[in-house]
């Protein structure tokens, strides 16, 4: 199935949350023009032979990695934690965050090192046992899907390790950053698929 040329470019964008809505502006802003179709995950372009796929954002590197989808627009860390084997053509510039490590401001955690023995609530358990791993840093990973901010306060975990902007949902958790695991920002991914229309899609984007 990958050989054949599909007749429409599909890329995948996040369903909902924070690159969504940087994901839209950013193919509107490359001329691109859309119609909403009710609820169908499959919005057409109306001015390309284009359709966007709205995913969850961990899904988007395996649907393009198979070729389900033509490109795709994913945040790095999503891109790093699942590890997938995808070319990432170019960084875009736009929902730029950091993977960061923080503990509770009264803790007494002062460094990495202080986390020996320790336990960590993350979404992103690939990313940092590595990190640790790196660090010569024995600690147990407690995996959650979201909300990790909390976890301190129900004693669940010593720390956290999250995605952080602006850094506000700290501060209304009374935590305070430890050290930067990586810079992220979204990133154009790019599948295997031979299609002629590849080019000029990312001609149109000046990419």
């Amino acid at each position: 199935m990958n050989s054949l040329i599909k007749p429409r470019l599909r890329i995948a964008v996040q369903k909902a949350g924070r690159l969504n809505q940087p994901s839209m502006d950013f193919l509107s802003s490359c001329g691109l023009s859309f119609t909403r179709n009710g609820s169908s995950l499959i919005l057409p372009c109306v001015n390309f032979d284009f359709d966007v796929l709205y995913l969850r954002d961990d899904d988007i590197p395996e649907y393009v990695r198979r070729g389900a989808a033509d490109f795709g627009i994913v945040g790095q860390n999503v891109l790093a934690e699942t590890d997938a084997k995808v070319v990432s053509l170019t960084q875009l510039g736009f929902a730029q965050c950091r993977l960061m490590i923080a503990v509770p401001a009264v803790s007494g955690i002062a460094k990495a090192k202080d986390l020996e023995g320790g336990r960590i609530a993350t979404s992103y358990p690939n990313i940092l046992s590595r990190f640790l791993v790196r660090e010569g840093i024995t600690a147990a990973i407690i995996t959650i899907s979201g909300s990790s901010e909390v976890a301190p306060e129900l004693n669940l975990a010593d720390a956290i390790c999250d995605i952080v902007q602006s850094g506000e949902t700290l501060k209304a958790h009374k935590l305070v950053p430890l050290c930067t695991i990586m810079e992220s920002q979204a990133v154009l991914i790019e599948s295997p698929n031979k299609n002629s229309k590849k080019k000029e899609f990312l001609n149109i984007c000046k990419l």
